[in-house]
């Protein structure tokens, strides 16, 4: 079995999708401290040909908390303003229509916390480009918190009997292949590339949501995107 773990983002970029992709189950990481600033609760699109960053707003997000313990603001009304700066931005892209239904159910669910939302963004997602890989929580399952780093994800593996990890390419400072082989584990990281597509009359603006690229692509386009990357 081949698994990849990381933490749930909201609507992430093209190269996440390719590891969900290339794993038989994705484990999401819910139950290790936010992150300021990163990629949980926020991210780019298109706006004007510039990237354009949203921004989920949260309920005292601190890292000193769970991400599945962050709760969602609900002191300002975040959803409509970014449902129509998307509109927007993206509405006469080939393939509002559709997506923009998918996108629109997602930010309008009625959950509490961003590991709620950014979960079922990325499953409903997968279910809009039918890839088929399971995904869990972390939080459920493993009952492993007192190991911390690579000892971690080594145990997540062996519970899942699991003989493939692979990793976002980030991580080849942090992991060490020769002590997952030696527990019989093959280890990679996942390199994606670029590969350009029309944004309207714009100069190519690569590693954006997702939502950028199902605005603008084929489901046929789309799969040959998720198949861009090397395994090293």
């Amino acid at each position: 079995m081949t698994i990849a773990i990381m933490q749930p983002y909201i609507f992430p970029y093209i190269g996440y999708f390719q590891l969900i992709h290339a794993v038989d189950k994705f484990i999401l990481y819910d139950d290790v401290n936010f992150i300021n600033k990163g990629w949980i609760n926020r991210n780019n699109i298109l706006v004007s040909g510039q990237p354009h960053l949203f921004t989920i707003p949260l309920k005292d997000a601190s890292q000193n908390k769970l991400i599945h313990e962050v709760e969602l603001s609900n002191s300002e009304p975040w959803q409509k303003k970014l449902l129509k700066t998307i509109r927007q931005s993206y509405q006469k892209a080939p393939y509002f229509e559709k997506v923009f239904i998918l996108i629109e159910e997602i930010v309008n669910l009625k959950v509490q916390t961003i590991y709620e939302l950014a979960t079922s963004a990325i499953q409903q997602t997968c279910a809009f480009l039918e890839i088929q890989t399971v995904i869990e929580p972390s939080s459920t399952i493993y009952k492993n918190t007192h190991l911390k780093g690579q000892n971690r994800i080594l145990d997540i593996c062996k519970q899942e009997n699991a003989d493939h990890y692979i990793n976002p390419i980030g991580g080849m400072a942090l992991y060490d292949r020769h002590i997952f082989e030696t527990e019989g584990i093959k280890l990679d990281f996942i390199n994606s590339k670029s590969s350009p597509y029309p944004q309207f009359k714009n100069a190519f603006v690569p590693w954006l949501s997702i939502i950028d690229l199902m605005m603008f692509n084929s489901p046929e386009d789309i799969m040959k995107h998720l198949k861009a990357y090397e395994l090293i």
